[in-house]
C-alpha cells in the first residue's frame, strides 16, 4: 500500500506537468493573439506550479513578446495617453513591411481603442481600426462576435470613428466565413441596415456621406430583402441627400441607392417621389423648393417618366415662376431650379413645355444672372435651340436657332471661371458645337482651343469636364459617314415621312473644310492631352479617343506628327483592349460589350504612310508585331451583335485601309513581322482576293505579292498540293483582270514564285497559265510586261525537265512572236534584257 508521501509526490509531479502544459499551451496562444485566453492558461499553470521552471520561462516569453510588439507601445500611448503622434506612428506602421509582425497584438490594440470614448481621440483611429480589422482574422472574428452579442451598442461605438472603421462594419457582416449561421449573419445585416439608415434620418444631411455608403453596399448585396425596411420617412431621406448643396458623392450614394430601391419597388418609390415634390413646392419656402428641384432634378434619370409627368403637369411650370420672383433674392433656389429645367431637356415633350414657359426666364439669367447661373442657363437655351425645339404658339425664325451669342458666353466664362462652374461652360459649348458654323468658329479660335485644352489638362480627373471636352473635340473632327446611293434614297425618304424638307448638307461640313479642322486641333498640341487622359483607363474617354484620332489620321500630312507625339502606341494599347474585350465569355445577362474598331482603323491609317522602322523602333515599346493583331481584327466577318443593320451594309473602308497598312509593315527586315501575318491574316486574306469590291481585291493581292517574298510566304504556293495550286488558278486570275495595279501585283508575286520549281509544273498544267503569261508580256504596261517577261524567262530557262517542258509548251503558244512584239514596243532597258534572254532560248 502507497504511502501518504508517495501519494503527495506523485500529486506533485502531475501538477507540475500539467502546470508545464498549461504553460506552453499559454505561450502558443499569446502568440496567435489570443491574450485572454493565454493569460488564463498562465494563471492557472502557476497556481498549479509557482515555482515550475517552464511556468517561470513562459511568463518571462509573454511579457517579453508584448515588449517587442512595437504597435502595443504606440497604441497604449494613443489610447491611453492621447498622444497624437503615435497613433500617426501605428499607421505608419500598419502601412509598412512590419505589419505582419504584429499580427499577435492586434486584438488588444483594437480593444484598447475601443475603449476610449471616440471623442477623445484624433481623426487617426479611424485608420488604424481599419488597418487591423483587414490585416488580423482574429480582429474580424472580434468586430462579429461583438456585433451579434450588441448589434447597437457596438455599431454606435464604431461608426463615430470614421467612415473606415464603419466601413468595417458593412465588410464584416457581409463576410459569411466569419458566422456561425447564415441566420444570425442575417439578423445582424438587418438591423445594421436600419441603423445606418436611422443614423440618416436623424442626420438630416448626411455631409460625409457615411450612413449612405453604408446604406448602399448592404442594399447592393441584398437588395429583395433590405429594400422593405425604407418606409416613406426613409426615402424621404434619401431624397433630402438629393440636394445640389451637398458634396457630390455623397450626391451618387443617394442616387444609388435610390436606383438600386426602384429596381424592386418602383411604384412605391414613384408615389413617395410625387408626394415629396408636390409638398415641398406647396410649402413654397425656400429651403423646401430646393430640395424639390434638386431631387427633381436627380431623379431624372432615374425615372424620366414619373418625373416629365410631374413637370408636364397642367400649371405645374406656371406656378413656379411665381415662386421664383418670390425668392428672387435666394441665388440657391433659381440655381436648384436651373439644374432641374437642364435635366427636363433629356425628354422632348419637356423641352417643349420649357421653350413654351421658359424662354423669357432663361433669357433673362444669360444676361443677368449670379454666379454660374448664365452658363446654366445659356447651357438650357442651347440644347432647346440645337434640338430644334421652338414654343407652339410661335413661327419658325433664324432667331430660334441663332446659339452665337451663347457660344460667346460659353467661350468666354470658360477663360474666367475655375473648375466648379467650367462643366457648365464645357456642356453648352459640346451642344452648340454640333453646328457647322460654331465648329468652324471654335476650330480656328486659337485662344479657345489653348483654354480648352487647358482646362482638360487642369481638370483630368472632373469626369464631366472630360467626357465634354471630348466630345466638344468629337464635334469640331467628325466626318459625316460615307452614305450609298440607296442609303441617301433612304434618308430623304425619311425626312418627307417625318413632313421636313431634306436639308442640303452644309458647305462647311465638306473635306477640306473638317481636314483643316482637324489640323488646327492638331496643331494646338491635342495629342499630348489625349495622351494624358488616357494614362487611366474610361469606359468614356477611350471611345471618344479613338473616334477623335480616326479623324485626326484621315489627313496623310498630319500622320507624321500624331505618330511621333505618341498616337500609334496609344492606339495599340486601346486596340489591344478592345480586342481582349471583345473575346471575353458573355455576361450571365447575355450582355456583351461592344467593339470598337475605331482604334485599328485610325492606327491602319497611320500605318499607310509611314515607314515602319521610323514607327517601331527596335527597343522600343509596342513592338511592330503587336500592331499586327488589331490590323487583322479589321479583316475578319464582323460577329451577328456587332453587324449593322440590313439597310447599313458594312463599311468596306477599314478592311481596305488595314490591308495596305499590312502590306507596309510585310515590307520590314524583320522576319518576325511577315510570319506573323502570315499566320494570323493569311485565310480572310485569301478570302478577300476573290472580293466583288476591286479595291479590296486589289489591296489583298498586293499584300500576298509582299508575302511571296519570304520563304514561308512562297510555301504557300510551292509546297505542290492541292490547295497551293488551287492559290496558283486565283492569282493567275488575278493577272488577268482589268484594273491595272491588280495584274503587277499578281504579276509580280508569279514573277517570284516561279523561280520555284515545284511552281512550274503548275503553271504549265493550268490551261490558263501560258496564255496569262503572254498577256501579261504583251501588256501595255511596262511594269506588268517586265514582270510577265520575267515569267516567261523562268519558264523556258529552267534546267531538266521543267525547263524542257517549259519550252515546249511556250513555243506551241506563239510565245516568240509576243515576246517580239513586247521588244518593239518598249524601250525599258530592263525588259529588252529580260527578252532578249527569253527570245534566244525560244528560237534556239
Amino acid at each position: 500500500m502507497a504511502t501518504i508521501q508517495q501519494v503527495q509526490n506523485v500529486t506533485r509531479r502531475m501538477s507540475e506537468e500539467k502546470a508545464t502544459v498549461l504553460a506552453r499551451e499559454a505561450v502558443e496562444l499569446s502568440r496567435a493573439g489570443h491574450k485572454d485566453e493565454a493569460s488564463r492558461r498562465l494563471r492557472a499553470a502557476a497556481a498549479l506550479g509557482p515555482e515550475n521552471i517552464d511556468v517561470q520561462s513562459a511568463f518571462l516569453a509573454i511579457h517579453n513578446e508584448e515588449a517587442r510588439s512595437p504597435l502595443l507601445d504606440l497604441i497604449r500611448r494613443y489610447a491611453m495617453y492621447h498622444d497624437q503622434k503615435a497613433g500617426e506612428e501605428a499607421i505608419k506602421y500598419l502601412r509598412s513591411n512590419e505589419a505582419p509582425n504584429a499580427a499577435g497584438a492586434a486584438l488588444e490594440c483594437v480593444q484598447l481603442i475601443l475603449e476610449c470614448q471616440a471623442s477623445t481621440l484624433s481623426a487617426s483611429q479611424d485608420s488604424i481600426l481599419a488597418e487591423l480589422a483587414s490585416k488580423s482574422l482574429a480582429v474580424r472574428r472580434y468586430f462579429a462576435t461583438e456585433l451579434q452579442a450588441s448589434t447597437t451598442e457596438f455599431f454606435d461605438n464604431v461608426y463615430d470613428r470614421g467612415d473606415d472603421a464603419a466601413n468595417c462594419l458593412r465588410s464584416i457582416v457581409l463576410d459569411h466565413s466569419l458566422w456561425e449561421s447564415d441566420i444570425a449573419r442575417l439578423h445582424v445585416e438587418d438591423e445594421l441596415f436600419q441603423l445606418f439608415l436611422a443614423k440618416l434620418m436623424e442626420s438630416g444631411h448626411d455631409h460625409d456621406g457615411r450612413a449612405l455608403k453604408g446604406i448602399a453596399l448592404l442594399l447592393i448585396a441584398d437588395t429583395q430583402r433590405l429594400h422593405t425596411f425604407v418606409d416613406e420617412d426613409g426615402f424621404e431621406a434619401l431624397l433630402t441627400s438629393l440636394d445640389y448643396r451637398l458634396p457630390p458623392d455623397v450626391r451618387g450614394q443617394a442616387t444609388l441607392v435610390l436606383s438600386k430601391f426602384l429596381e424592386v419597388a418602383q411604384p412605391t418609390g414613384q408615389q413617395y417621389f410625387v408626394k415629396y415634390i408636390t409638398d415641398h413646392v406647396a410649402k413654397g419656402r425656400s429651403d423646401d423648393l430646393i430640395l424639390a428641384f434638386s431631387a427633381a432634378a436627380q431623379f431624372f434619370p432615374l425615372a424620366s417618366a414619373v418625373v416629365a409627368q410631374l413637370f408636364l403637369t397642367e400649371g405645374f411650370l406656371q406656378s413656379i415662376l411665381p415662386l421664383l420672383e418670390r425668392n428672387k433674392s435666394s441665388t440657391q433656389v433659381h440655381t436648384s431650379f436651373l439644374s432641374l429645367l437642364n435635366a427636363a431637356c433629356i425628354d422632348a415633350a419637356c423641352r417643349q413645355a420649357v421653350a413654351q414657359h421658359c424662354s423669357a426666364w432663361l433669357s433673362h439669367k444669360v444676361s443677368n444672372g449670379m454666379d454660374k447661373q448664365p452658363a446654366m442657363a445659356a447651357t438650357i437655351l442651347a440644347k432647346l435651340r440645337t434640338s430644334g425645339t421652338k414654343p407652339a404658339d410661335q413661327r419658325a425664325s433664324k432667331a430660334d436657332d441663332d446659339v452665337s451669342e451663347l457660344v460667346d458666353l460659353f467661350t468666354k466664362t470658360l477663360r474666367v471661371e475655375d473648375a466648379r462652374n467650367i462643366s457648365d461652360s464645357i456642356e453648352g459649348l459640346a451642344y452648340t458645337s454640333l453646328k457647322p458654323e460654331v465648329k468652324e468658329k471654335l476650330a480656328h479660335d486659337n485662344a479657345f482651343l489653348k483654354q480648352l485644352l487647358t482646362s482638360l489638362d487642369a481638370n483630368s480627373n472632373i469626369p464631366e469636364i472630360v467626357v465634354g471636352s471630348l466630345s466638344i473635340v468629337s464635334n469640331l473632327t467628325h466626318y459625316p459617314p460615307n452614305l450609298s446611293e440607296e442609303q441617301k434614297k433612304m434618308t430623304q425618304l425619311k425626312a418627307y415621312a417625318n413632313a421636313s424638307k431634306p436639308s442640303d448638307p452644309s458647305p462647311l461640313e465638306d473635306e477640306p473644310h473638317i481636314k483643316a479642322r482637324c489640323t488646327a486641333l492638331v496643331e494646338a498640341g491635342l495629342m499630348p492631352t489625349l495622351l494624358k487622359l488616357n494614362k487611366a483607363t474610361s469606359s468614356a474617354t477611350i471611345p471618344l479617343t479613338d473616334k477623335i484620332l480616326l479623324s485626326l489620321v484621315r489627313n496623310p500630312k498630319d500622320r507624321g506628327k500624331l505618330a511621333q507625339q505618341g498616337a500609334v502606341k496609344l492606339l495599340v494599347q486601346h486596340a489591344q483592349r478592345a480586342l481582349q474585350t471583345s473575346t471575353r465569355p458573355k455576361t450571365p445577362t447575355g450582355a456583351s460589350s461592344m467593339l470598337t474598331i475605331d482604334a485599328a482603323h485610325a492606327l491602319a491609317r497611320i500605318l499607310i504612310s509611314l515607314n515602319p522602322a521610323h514607327v517601331f523602333a527596335a527597343s522600343a515599346t509596342p513592338h511592330i508585331t503587336e500592331a499586327i493583331p488589331p490590323l487583322v481584327q479589321l479583316l475578319k466577318p464582323l460577329s451577328r451583335e456587332f453587324a449593322p443593320g440590313a439597310d447599313a451594309p458594312r463599311d468596306l473602308l477599314p478592311i481596305f485601309e488595314s490591308l495596305l497598312a499590312l502590306t507596309n509593315l510585310a515590307s520590314s527586315p524583320d522576319p518576325a513581322v511577315a510570319a506573323t501575318i502570315l499566320r494570323t491574316a493569311w485565310d480572310p486574306t485569301e478570302e478577300l482576293m476573290l472580293h466583288d469590291n476591286t479595291l479590296l481585291r486589289r489591296a489583298a493581292v498586293e499584300l500576298v505579292c509582299n508575302l511571296c517574298v519570304v520563304p514561308a510566304g512562297a510555301a504557300k504556293f510551292a509546297d505542290g498540293s492541292a490547295r497551293a495550286k488551287s492559290r496558283l488558278r486565283v492569282l493567275l486570275a488575278m493577272a488577268d483582270v482589268e484594273d491595272l495595279p491588280t495584274r503587277r501585283a499578281a504579276g509580280g508575286a508569279l514573277a517570284m514564285l516561279s523561280e520555284f520549281e515545284s511552281v512550274v509544273p503548275v503553271l504549265l498544267e493550268v490551261e490558263s497559265g501560258i496564255p496569262v503569261v503572254l498577256g501579261l508580256c504583251d501588256d501595255g504596261d511596262e511594269g506588268v510586261m517586265h514582270r510577265g517577261l520575267v515569267v516567261l524567262a523562268n519558264l523556258v530557262l529552267g534546267e531538266g525537265e521543267n525547263g524542257r517542258k517549259g519550252k515546249d509548251a511556250a513555243k506551241k503558244a506563239g510565245a516568240a512572236e509576243v515576246v517580239k512584239t513586247s521588244l518593239r514596243k518598249t524601250r525599258n532597258e530592263e525588259c529588252l534584257s529580260v527578252g532578249v534572254q527569253v527570245l534566244k532560248a525560244l528560237v534556239d
